[in-house]
């Protein structure tokens, strides 16, 4: 019994010293990990930007200390993409950029042509740009004809193939169980519930996505004949033909790339544009470490607050895990009221990347601007799309930006309701019955469809809401109602073509957006700063939960890819409001 007891106190004080050094260690590491996140990295001089594209390209990223633990990069951000690139730009001891490709997967084509953009500014500066890909997508490969040279692994592929739009539809198999949506809509081409109610596109739909798609190709086509010197007519032969499967002495034939080359030889090119010897390092500075860098005019000036509303409108966030990026009515609307109270705020943009959601969300975000605009101009910059709920809560502001492949309008709205009778009296044999004391007072009994009269009362409902919304976008955009709904009716249109229909001020970025609102404000030294506040390591601690559940939410979007949105959507209809201002959902474009 004694040798038990000696032996069992030894092991416990062994796990107990194992523990210990566990924790030192861990201690050290997290401190590491934290000094980390505040040093900012000193640039040498005759140093490279490296621009690694690969996974899914969002709005804004978070700081999230999931991926930070485990030593994963943050993700891709086009707000930090193209606060790197200006970084780069203005810092003497950066000489270029590289950009490397990989499985880039931008949420809209709009995000791409703004970096490019930002790109074509860094090279006007005078310094160089190069890129190369084992493999380039079509998005990547758009992003990297900017560049002075386009390099391409011997071996490697290069995908040119247009545009594609497709979306699912679930009318059948929801018919299989005994499900079906009842839809309200007004708006000839408001056709996102029509993923519940029909097997294809209806005939508005595909007038306008073949409009948009063949917009947004003809953009492309224009940014890489000038750029590579290659007649339009060629890159349409060339998509047609499926250059994705051809040789790579081909991409150099037709002048879509510059060179074949390993990755050795890129770096041996590299320095030779530095002046290095062969036995010389390269000075290289990551997306992360040019994000930790300081903006040289940080604090100069007055202060510009730009605001970022991106993903669904929502009234709440939902919770738990894989929650995905929302605009929440409850929350945007105080952080407006915040800024508008913030005497040091002398203007602000609103960057709005979102296809819509809540229509009664969209209403309480668009009071909060209005309210913000009595205080201080506001300029709306779109993003990849700001449609529906997104033009809603757009369509108050003092001046709007939107990219030439922005998606934006779809004014209109619609109510879906599911209706389960089929599912729960035929297929599972449930019956019910009726007690009311008023003509309505069953309305929305689960047990069967609405009647005609129901029905009637609900297209009344959503009628209304739809003369809101018209007159919410014709009182901000100066126009009548009459002229409001002949560009309405749910159409969506590209930024290039909503120019000339008034529902846009200016074709442009963020940075056109940020001097037209300090131009409005008289201001003429400023520096922006973003809101609302990205949460600290230590906040990201307290809310470990939430921290998890966006980790979770990246790794869902990575393996999803482009039917991430389709899915989320999918998880989340029972908890979105009935009456919805929603783009048509969900095309994929590739």
């Amino acid at each position: 019994m004694k040798e038990f007891f000696k032996y069992t106190l030894a092991s416990l004080v062994g796990f107990v010293i194992l523990f210990i050094i566990i924790g030192i260690i861990g201690a050290v590491s997290f401190a590491g990990m934290v000094a980390s996140t505040k040093a900012a990295p000193k640039v040498a001089d005759n140093s490279v930007f490296v621009l690694k594209l690969e996974g899914p390209l969002t709005e804004r990223t978070t700081p999230n200390i999931m991926a930070m633990l485990q030593g994963q990069p943050e993700g891709l951000g086009l707000e930090d993409i193209i606060s790197s690139i200006k970084k780069a730009k203005n810092n003497d001891n950066i000489k270029g950029i590289y950009i490397e490709a990989g499985a880039f997967l931008p949420d809209a084509p709009a995000s791409v042509e703004e970096i490019r953009s930002q790109l074509e500014d860094f090279r006007k500066s005078g310094k160089w740009v190069v890129a190369y890909a084992d493999a380039y997508t079509q998005s990547s490969y758009y992003l990297a004809s900017v560049a002075d040279k386009v390099y391409i692994n011997p071996q490697g592929m290069l995908d040119w193939h247009g545009l594609g739009g497709s979306s699912m539809y679930f009318k059948d198999a929801m018919e299989k169980f005994g499900v079906k949506m009842t839809v309200v809509k007004v708006g000839s081409y408001k056709s996102a519930p029509e993923q519940f109610t029909s097997d294809k596109m209806s005939d508005a739909n595909r007038e306008q996505t073949q409009a948009y798609i063949d917009g947004i190709w003809d953009n492309m086509l224009n940014d890489v004949s000038k750029s590579r010197h290659i007649d339009k007519k060629n890159l349409n032969a060339m998509a047609d033909s499926l250059m994705t499967l051809a040789s790579t002495d081909v991409y150099l034939k037709n002048k879509l790339v510059d060179k074949t080359m390993y990755t050795d030889e890129v770096r041996a090119e590299i320095k030779k544009r530095l002046g290095l010897d062969e036995d010389d390092k390269i000075s290289q500075v990551t997306l992360d470490q040019m994000k930790s860098l300081p903006e040289a005019d940080r604090h100069k000036g007055e202060e510009i607050a730009v605001y970022y509303a991106f993903g669904d409108v929502v009234d709440s966030r939902p919770a738990g895990l894989n929650s995905g990026n929302y605009i929440a009515a409850d929350e945007v609307v105080p952080d407006l009221e915040k800024l508008a109270a913030d005497d040091d705020v002398k203007a602000v943009v609103l960057r709005v990347n979102t296809g819509g959601g809540s229509a009664y969300a969209s209403e309480q975000i668009w009071h909060a601007v209005e309210m913000l605009k009595k205080k201080k101009p506001v300029v709306v910059s779109m993003g990849g799309m700001a449609a529906s709920g997104g033009y809603y809560i757009s369509c108050g502001a003092n001046y709007i930006f939107a990219e030439p492949t922005t998606l934006t309008g779809s004014i209109g709205i619609y109510g879906m309701f599911p209706d389960f009778s089929g599912l729960l009296t035929d297929k599972l044999g449930v019956k019910f019955d009726e007690v009311k004391t008023n003509k309505h007072s069953a309305f929305g009994n689960m047990g069967r469809p609405f009647n005609a009269e129901e029905m009637a009362l609900l297209n009344g409902y959503i009628s209304r809401g739809y003369k809101l919304f018209i007159k919410r976008v014709a009182d901000g955009r100066k126009m009548t109602t009459e002229q409001t709904d002949a560009v309405a009716q749910g159409r969506v249109w590209l930024g290039q073509d909503a120019i000339k229909r008034r529902l846009v001020d200016g074709m442009g970025g963020i940075d056109d957006a940020v001097a037209k609102a300090a131009q409005l404000a008289s201001v003429k030294e400023y520096h922006t700063t973003g809101y609302p506040a990205q949460p600290d390591w230590t906040e990201q601690l307290m809310g470990m939960y939430n921290a998890n559940g966006n980790y979770l939410d990246e790794q869902m979007r990575s393996i999803l890819g482009d039917y991430y949105d389709t899915f989320m959507y999918l998880k989340n209809i029972k908890g979105q409001d009935v009456v919805q201002a929603r783009l048509p959902y969900n095309i994929v474009i590739k």
